[in-house]
């Protein structure tokens, strides 16, 4: 109740700008031949993508945030500009950016919460989000609610972040990054609290493998709440489920990884 008092006191009361919306067709986790590829989809209520601009494309004219708007495909909050030369674009907000201020996007722009510029030019120390990996090619990470990076140090060609799991690496100095810290971070203690609401999230139930019989999953058989009885979990189609790297041993981004993150305790 209190977080939705709070985002009614953040969030402005208008409709989405008609002309930056899309309608993407829900295929309920199916392919193009109808089967099931991702499981525990389909169902939810209708929603409009909202188009943002997650790049640079309107360099160096300035902004006004015209409003603080809700947006159903992602965990932060988006702010509506308003460009010096008519264009309406939405963009990811920054926490604590208010209706009427205004920003920028230039290769050296003022140090400002929303300002968006080289990380080169961005001082050590800085929270930065909405970075780009490869220059010119838009905001790739630190995009979703409550997410930030850190500038720890500019060493000649790179610049090394710290990631929101601890993990350090280099990025090019002269990709993009966005000042501050992604709106709406208190979304991590949202509780669901119902079955209903996932469901209209577009989310599925998921029966647990333990409730199964042993022909339909590894974890399935036995009497009552019993063990799954193996050393370690698996997944339906018998491949270990927890604690197994996943990244690929030789990628080619593993020499600008500096520190990796540390492992769950």
């Amino acid at each position: 109740m209190i977080r939705k008092i709070r985002e009614k006191r953040i969030l402005s009361k208008k409709e989405p700008e008609k002309r930056l919306l899309l309608t993407l067709k829900n295929r309920a986790g199916r392919n193009n031949q109808g089967r099931i590829t991702v499981r525990h989809q389909g169902g939810g209520v209708k929603k409009r993508y909202r188009i943002v601009d997650f790049g640079q494309s309107k360099m160096d004219i300035p902004a006004e945030v015209l409003a603080i708007e809700y947006d159903p495909y992602r965990t932060a909050f988006l702010m509506l500009l308003k460009y010096k030369d008519g264009e309406k674009r939405y963009s990811l907000a920054p926490e604590g950016i208010k209706v009427g201020e205004e920003i920028i996007c230039k290769d050296k722009a003022v140090l400002k919460r929303g300002n968006r510029m080289k990380i080169k030019n961005i001082p050590v120390g800085t929270n930065v989000f909405n970075i780009e990996l490869i220059p010119n090619q838009g905001g790739k990470i630190i995009r979703s609610a409550g997410s930030v990076a850190k500038v720890l140090a500019q060493e000649g060609k790179y610049t090394n972040l710290q990631m929101p799991s601890g993990e350090i690496r280099k990025v090019n100095s002269d990709c993009f990054a966005t000042m501050g810290e992604v709106s709406h971070s208190e979304w991590r203690y949202v509780i669901i609290g119902k079955a209903g609401s996932s469901r209209r999230k577009g989310k599925r139930p998921a029966v647990r493998g333990s409730a199964m019989n042993p022909v339909d999953h590894p974890h399935g058989g036995g009497e009552g709440r019993t063990s799954i009885g193996l050393k370690h979990p698996k997944t339906p189609w018998g491949k270990p489920a927890l604690g197994v790297k996943t990244r690929k041993r030789k990628k080619w981004t593993n020499k600008l990884i500096i520190q990796r993150r540390q492992k769950k305790k």
